[in-house]
C-alpha cells in the first residue's frame, strides 16, 4: 500500500491545488468506518459531506453497481435506457407525483438545471426581463459560474467577477427582506430548507410558508435546494416537508448515489414543460450505471425507513452533544447537525483534534462543527463519536 507521504507528494505534483486537504488519505470504508493509508481506523460522521448516507461500501449498492457494470455502463441520452425512468418514477412518487425529472451528475448541475428552467418558464410567462433569481445570504448552491452567482457568500464570488447577471441575495429567514425585492422581474426564489455549508441553519416553517405565499402572489417559482438535506437526512424524505410547503422545483444529489455521482432536478409537470428538446442536456446524466446505483439506494432507504431512523438518531446525537462542556448550542435537523462551540474555541482546531482521535467531522464555520453521519448509524457509534468529541474539547 502506498504510504501517505508518497500520496501527498504525488498529489502536490500532479493535482490542481484547489483544496486545503487535511493530512490523511482514506483508502477503504465499510459502514460508518474508514481506514487510512497507514491502517488507522476512523468513525465517519461526515460521510463525504452527506453523500454516503447508507455508509461506505453498502453491499446491496455495491452489488448493483457491479452487476450494471457487467451489463451496460453507458448509453447516450439520445436513446432510452431501462433504468433511468424507474429512478425518475421513484423520485416523483417520493415528491408527491405530478412532476418530471432531469438527471445530471452533481448538486451544482441540478441547481444549474433549475435556474435555466426558471428563466425559461419566467420568460415564457412574463416576458424577456423575467429571469431574476433571489436567494439568501449564507446559502450555497454550487461552484459553476451561475450557481456561484446564486450562492450568498460574497467571499467565494470575489475572485470570479463579473458573474452572470440576474441574481440577488437577501437575509435568510427574513420574509420582509424577500418581499422588498420581489418585483415582476423575479422568475424564482431559490432556498435551502437548512443551510448546510452556511453553518447548518434551518429555515423556520413560518418563513417557508410566507415564501410560498409570496411566490404564488407574484407568480414566481419556489425552488428548494435539497442537495444536502434531501433523501432522509433531516428526518423526512425532504427538508421542506417539515414545514408542509409544496415547492415547484426540487434539486437533489449527494445521497442519491451513495458515492456514485448523480444529481436530479424535479419540477411540476407544467413547469417542466417550459423545456423543449434541446434546451438542456448532459452526456452522463441518468446513464445506466449511476441510475442503477440510485435505484439500489432508494430500495435500501425505503426498506430501512431512513427518515424515521435519522429523526431518532438525530435526537440522540443532539441531546448527547448538548451535554458536553465546550458546546454552547446544537442546531439542525435529523442527522444534519452543527455544534456551536463555546467562546474561545476554534472549530478547525477541534475538528483536527477529533481527526487525531479517529473521528471525521468538519468545521462548517469558524465556531461550529458539522455532523452528518450515515443514516444507518447505530446508538453505540453515536455514543462513541460523542465521547471522542468530549476528549477533543478537553
Amino acid at each position: 500500500m502506498t504510504k501517505f507521504t508518497e500520496l501527498q507528494a504525488l498529489d502536490a505534483e500532479n493535482v490542481m491545488q484547489t483544496y486545503r486537504r487535511l493530512p490523511v488519505a482514506f483508502v477503504r470504508g465499510e459502514g460508518t468506518l474508514l481506514w487510512d493509508s497507514e491502517g488507522k481506523e476512523y468513525l465517519d460522521f461526515l460521510t463525504g459531506l452527506a453523500v454516503t448516507s447508507l455508509g461506505h461500501s453498502h453491499p446491496e449498492v455495491a452489488a448493483a453497481i457491479a452487476d450494471q457494470a457487467r451489463t451496460l455502463l453507458h448509453v447516450s441520452n439520445l436513446y432510452y435506457n431501462d433504468v433511468q425512468p424507474q429512478v425518475a418514477a421513484r423520485l416523483n412518487a417520493l415528491l408527491g407525483g405530478g412532476g418530471r425529472v432531469f438527471f445530471c451528475n452533481s448538486g451544482a448541475e441540478a441547481n444549474e438545471c433549475a435556474i435555466k428552467l426558471a428563466r425559461r418558464h419566467g420568460q415564457r410567462n412574463g416576458g424577456p426581463d423575467r429571469f431574476h433569481v433571489i436567494s439568501a445570504y449564507g446559502s450555497f448552491h454550487g461552484r459553476t459560474l451561475t450557481t456561484l452567482a446564486a450562492t450568498g457568500q460574497p467571499q467565494k464570488q470575489e475572485t470570479f467577477q463579473p458573474l452572470p447577471e440576474g441574481f440577488r441575495q437577501v437575509a435568510f429567514d427574513d420574509l420582509d427582506a424577500l418581499a422588498a425585492v420581489m418585483d415582476d422581474r423575479v422568475a424564482a426564489v431559490l432556498l435551502e430548507p437548512v443551510q448546510g455549508e452556511g453553518g447548518v441553519n434551518p429555515a423556520s416553517s413560518e418563513y417557508l410558508h410566507g415564501v410560498r405565499e409570496l411566490c404564488d402572489e407574484r407568480e414566481a417559482l419556489l425552488i428548494v435546494d435539497e442537495v444536502q438535506t434531501g433523501l432522509g437526512r433531516t428526518g423526512r424524505w425532504f427538508g421542506f416537508e417539515h414545514s408542509g410547503v409544496r415547492p415547484d422545483v426540487v434539486t437533489m444529489a449527494k445521497a442519491l448515489g451513495n458515492g456514485v455521482p448523480i444529481g436530479a432536478c424535479w419540477a411540476r409537470a407544467d413547469v417542466a414543460a417550459a423545456f423543449a428538446p434541446g434546451d438542456h442536456a448532459t452526456t452522463f446524466g441518468g446513464q445506466p450505471l449511476a441510475a442503477r446505483a440510485a435505484l439500489a439506494v432508494l430500495d435500501v432507504m425505503e426498506r430501512e425507513r431512513v427518515p424515521e431512523r435519522a429523526a431518532r438518531a438525530g435526537t440522540r446525537l443532539v441531546e448527547s452533544l448538548a451535554k458536553l462542556d465546550g458546546v454552547a448550542e446544537v442546531r439542525g435537523s435529523g442527522l444534519l447537525i452543527a455544534a456551536e462551540l463555546a467562546p474561545g474555541l476554534d472549530a478547525k482546531d477541534v475538528a483536527q483534534k477529533c481527526l487525531d482521535r479517529g473521528l471525521v467531522v468538519n468545521a462548517v464555520t469558524p465556531t461550529a462543527l458539522r455532523f452528518a453521519p450515515p443514516l444507518l448509524v447505530s446508538d453505540a457509534e453515536i455514543d462513541d463519536a460523542v465521547a471522542r468529541v468530549a476528549e477533543a474539547l478537553r
